[in-house]
């Protein structure tokens, strides 16, 4: 026991002094997903971000509830897709993978079952209740499975109102949250105080924000609100609104915090979110809001919010005020500077990660525009790089190619002035080095400004999507994927999607929600039935032997499919396309394990260090239920002890009260937590912030 204990306690006292800026994400299972395509069942799956570079697979099928078989004579190695051609399609036919390791078979992944005489087409549908008009979906891990589900709203545009909805990934509907009284003005510039999704303006995002393996969905809220388990948000002023953090197994309200009220004169703000890691480790809301002055001016603030241990806290914000920043309709947070921590980026101006202005391209000639994308767009240069469009810009200014982390103008486009209104990025020729840029100029070769071709011989400027076998970018416009034809400069349609279930997209023609949710690397498209009963969820049906690990493990990527607003084409941190490297391992580790535990904690330590300094937990192994606290005091405030295990679930809560500033040492009996032998870690919370110690419970 004494061998035992000292181990512990070293492991414990390595990995709390080992801060490393390495990111907790989404603990994932294999995604597997099967679609018929003529007489054969294509199957692909997941290769996680942290996957030895030697794993191999084997693929499994039951028919009708046989025992399964394994379909491949050999190791599976190249790409994570597989063509079965021995089905019998009359049968109910589920598929999954294990894992193989050095010769040996891991455990099985969750299985899909593809449906007895199944249609021959690349998607599926999803179940919903019957319901008004869907504009957007959001995807996130509602039950903990591993696996992703949907958050879709509903708006009213007749009898006017927003709701949302939460369904499991095979339709089984969860809850629903209707916003009330507050929602029905659904003006695109000053919407209602609880209404969300009009405009460019989303108010929900879904994520897992405590790391518990189960996401949350985030949204504003106001005076009128019914959540999901039928209480009601209740206000005296229909103006003011909160950041509301939803249960999302039941829509319950979990945790709240007000919406900072700069503002709160001009009247109710406009709201867009996204996911960020601000402190490299954990996530962080960000929240974009907006309001218009009588004048018709605007007042602009983003704020970014921390929830940990049901408390949600806002961490800073930013007023524009009369700084030359102008913003667009929507916003990328990603780290450009490489220091593993995110930049929330705007089409003028990128913030630091503690909410600094980190520059502003207003006095480079950027004003407001619709479109704007940042990632690795150059192979060849270092960091990250953006392109964006301009709205009506009086100096002609059409388009602009960035270094995304100085905010250095590389290349323009001048001619009369116009609403460019879109504009896209995608490696779509692989005769020069990069990615190519579009809007309605003609194609351009981005890192070489060099001019490929002239409107309108080019893609329609509106999504880069990975679909077919090669690395090379498709094209998603107005419910068609096309591919460009390089060498003879013209488009070839490869997917007619609406002739699949009346499948159609939002009136922007954008689809509901785009990204890697299920299967390989390959990109997923979901839109809706007509009657918006269904979504049509259209996942590639095209063998690859390139071989790369989810998109959504990678850390820009992930964060890009939190973002709504002006939806627009994802990217990832690394380059993919044409002479693509093998991407090197994300710097990752996965919510719910020991390793990931020990880096939120040390990150709170690291972070929150004049919040209570000094804190100390003993003894340390404890056996007996009383621990003694130690911390020093700064400022006078209110100070709440917590414990929670490695998967940041509450076992604890203690109030201590007001506590002045000086030392403090005081015993505090866990007993009532009823704490199994095991690693946990306790905190000290003020609204300054937190600050975490590991002990060990013998």
């Amino acid at each position: 026991m004494r061998k035992t204990t000292s181990l512990i306690t070293a492991c414990l006292l390595l990995l709390a002094t080992h801060a490393v800026a390495q990111r907790v994400m989404e603990r994932l299972n294999r995604g597997v997903v099967a679609v018929r395509t003529g007489n054969s069942v294509f199957i692909s799956w997941r290769l996680l971000g942290l996957d030895p570079q030697n794993i191999g697979f084997n693929l499994y099928r039951s028919a009708n509830g046989a025992t399964a078989v394994k379909l491949n004579t050999t190791v599976l190695t190249g790409g994570t897709n597989f063509t079965d051609n021995s089905a019998n399609l009359t049968q109910r036919n589920a598929y999954y993978v294990r894992p193989v390791v050095n010769g040996t078979e891991q455990a099985p992944s969750l299985s899909y079952t593809l449906i007895a005489n199944a249609a021959d087409k690349p998607c599926f549908t999803v179940p919903l209740r019957a319901g008004s008009l869907i504009h957007f979906v959001w995807v996130g891990d509602l039950d903990g499975d591993g696996e992703y589900d949907y958050v879709v709203d509903r708006l009213d545009w007749n009898g006017g109102g927003c709701k949302i909805e939460a369904y499991k990934r095979d339709g089984t509907f969860l809850w629903d949250v209707d916003y009330g009284p507050n929602s029905v003005n659904m003006d695109n510039i000053s919407p209602g105080s609880a209404a969300i999704d009009v405009g460019n303006w989303d108010g929900v995002t879904v994520y897992d924000l405590d790391l518990d393996g189960k996401a949350e969905v985030i949204t504003k809220i106001a005076n009128g609100v019914r959540f999901g388990d039928g209480g009601t948000w209740s206000n005296s002023s229909n103006t003011r609104q909160w950041l509301g953090i939803l249960d999302g197994q039941t829509g319950a309200l979990k945790s709240y915090v007000t919406i900072p009220q700069d503002y709160s004169s001009v009247g109710s703000l406009a709201a867009s979110f996204g996911i960020g890691y601000l402190d490299g480790v954990t996530p962080s809301v960000i929240g974009k809001f907006k309001n218009r002055n009588a004048d018709g001016s605007f007042n602009l603030m983003v704020c970014a919010f921390k929830y940990a241990g049901n408390n949600t806290t806002v961490q800073w914000k930013w007023l524009r005020g009369s700084s030359n920043a102008a913003d667009g309709h929507q916003i990328r947070i990603i780290d450009v500077d490489g220091n593993g921590t995110d930049e929330i980026c705007d089409i003028g101006y990128t913030l630091n990660s503690n909410g600094t202005l980190r520059y502003s391209l207003g006095g480079q000639g950027i004003v407001h525009g619709d479109r704007m994308h940042i990632g690795k767009l150059d192979r060849n240069r270092a960091g990250m790089q953006g392109y964006g469009v301009q709205q009506n810009n009086p100096s002609g200014l059409l388009e602009y190619y960035y270094d995304a982390n100085t905010g250095s103008v590389l290349w323009k486009h001048m001619g009369a002035v116009s609403d460019v209104g879109r504009g896209a990025a995608g490696d779509i020729d692989p005769r020069y080095n990069g990615f190519e840029v579009w809007s309605f100029s003609g194609v351009y070769n981005a890192p070489g400004n060099t001019k490929l071709t002239d409107e309108p011989a080019r893609p329609y400027p509106n999504f880069r999507l990975w679909w077919d076998a090669d690395v090379l970018s498709e094209n998603l416009n107005d419910e068609k994927i096309e591919k460009w034809n390089y060498t003879a400069s013209s488009v070839s349609r490869l997917v007619t999607m609406w002739n699949f279930d009346g499948a159609g997209g939002s009136d922007r023609g954008a689809p509901m929600f785009y990204g890697d949710i299920l299967g390989d690397w390959r990109e997923e498209v979901i839109l809706v039935t007509d009657n918006y009963s269904k979504l049509v969820v259209f996942t590639t049906n095209v063998p690859t032997s390139t071989r790369l690990y989810t998109l959504a493990h990678n850390p820009a990527y992930r964060n890009c499919m939190t973002i709504k607003g002006y939806m627009q084409s994802h990217h990832t941190d690394y380059y993919l396309g044409n002479g693509m490297s093998t991407p090197p391992t994300p710097n990752i580790s996965y919510a719910g394990t020991a390793a990931a535990a020990a880096r939120i904690a040390s990150m709170a330590v690291a972070e929150n260090a004049s919040v209570a300094k000094g804190f100390d937990i003993s003894p340390n192994p404890v056996r007996e239920a009383l621990l003694n606290i130690q911390f020093h005091v700064t400022e006078k405030a209110d100070y709440v002890f917590t414990i929670t295990n490695e998967r940041g679930q509450l076992l604890f809560e203690k109030k201590l009260g007001v506590i002045s500033a000086g030392d403090v040492n005081t015993r505090i009996n866990i007993s009532t937590a009823k704490l199994p032998p095991g690693n946990y870690i306790g905190s000290i919370r003020s609204a300054a912030g937190i600050q975490s110690k590991l002990f060990v419970k013998l």
